[in-house]
């Protein structure tokens, strides 16, 4: 069980909770953006490449905020806004690359990034989507607190790293190169210093950042409770967003050095490992199975989030140059499905 600091953010009155919320927003989004540097020096040096780096690495690092809060408040007794910011984080992560489109203006952001490595992530990705929606539609079952759908989601999640490992070592095919893929190779990192000053800084802000994101989690509560908001709007839009913030800022600056593939892995990569948020979330809810304790809100942003990584996998493969208003089709019609799904949430009150 997780205890409460001093002194109780919830209990802090309704303008000092904004304002803390804004506050610990803003950090995990400052220390994001040191995370995508250190990132790509570490898949420069290691040799791993940058789409699995920022799968495994990037996305599990700046995932902690997000993890944070959806353990934190499963724990507390409040499935429905502990999923839904694991869910809506996956949704507004995957609008994100959209907006990354619109940076990367020499062709489209699907084009530039299309790997064998990234196409398997987000077909995995749509499986381990599609776990909790069995598990919420089958018997409410659990053995000490926890359903079978949890081991077995991290299974799945397992067994997707380790193929895409393969496809990275050893792939069976490749996209077929143009003018404008993106060819991952190491830069100049020695001004950085050390391998090992490099992961250290890494994990202190992986701590810092997850302290942030215990902080939102709290905050997100108390906003539900001192404004009236459903749990599933403040998990699914407030808390999500916010504690994505890092995947936001980390894949603009991929994109703006000329690294689409690191952004395209952080956010796939990142995704992947949110969608493990809500097995660690049914282990920290104590009152049965957290699948069948939120509701059709919550399966809503599961369909919309399998939708939205259809239509980025299917960009992957028909890879256009140019579409609408310098983005492709597939960036316009991402950021029409998460706002069009984000303004459903919020009529519903």
């Amino acid at each position: 069980m997780w205890s409460r600091p001093v002194p109780d953010l919830a209990a802090l009155d309704p303008s000092a909770t904004l304002l803390v919320f804004g506050g610990a927003a803003l950090l995990i989004a400052l220390l994001g953006a040191r995370m995508a540097n250190l990132a790509d020096v570490i898949a420069d040096r290691t040799g791993l490449g940058e789409a699995l780096v920022g799968a495994v690495l990037l996305g599990a690092g700046t995932s902690i905020a997000g993890i944070v809060t959806s353990v934190s408040t499963a724990s507390t007794g409040h499935p429905a806004l502990s999923v839904s910011n694991a869910i809506g984080g996956i949704a507004a992560q995957t609008a994100f690359l959209a907006i990354a489109d619109i940076f990367y203006r020499r062709v489209n952001l699907e084009h530039a990034a299309a790997s064998a490595v990234n196409l398997t992530q987000a077909t995995v990705l749509i499986g381990m989507m599609a776990v909790p929606l069995i598990a919420w539609a089958g018997p409410d079952y659990s053995l000490f607190g926890v359903h079978p759908a949890t081991p077995i989601l991290v299974g799945v999640y397992l067994i997707g790293l380790h193929n895409a490992h393969r496809q990275h070592e050893r792939p069976m095919w490749q996209p077929l190169r143009t003018d404008q893929t993106r060819k991952d190779e190491p830069d100049d990192t020695s001004q950085y210093g050390s391998s090992w000053r490099v992961g250290g800084q890494f994990a202190a802000l992986v701590i810092a950042v997850g302290l942030c994101g215990y902080v939102v989690g709290e905050t997100g509560i108390a906003i539900a409770g001192d404004y009236g908001i459903s749990e599933s709007v403040v998990g699914g839009l407030l808390t999500a967003v916010a504690t994505s913030l890092p995947e936001l800022v980390t894949t603009i600056a991929a994109v703006r050095v000329g690294a689409p593939q690191l952004a395209f892995g952080g956010i796939i990569g990142g995704n992947m490992f949110d969608a493990l948020f809500i097995s660690a979330s049914d282990v920290a809810y104590r009152n049965g199975s957290i699948y069948h304790a939120i509701s059709e809100r919550e399966i809503f942003w599961y369909g919309l989030t399998i939708v939205m990584t259809a239509v980025l996998l299917t960009g992957m493969l028909r890879r256009e140059r140019q579409g609408p208003a310098g983005i492709g089709w597939e960036s316009t019609l991402l950021l029409g499905l998460y706002t069009g799904g984000a303004a459903l949430q919020i009529s519903m009150g």
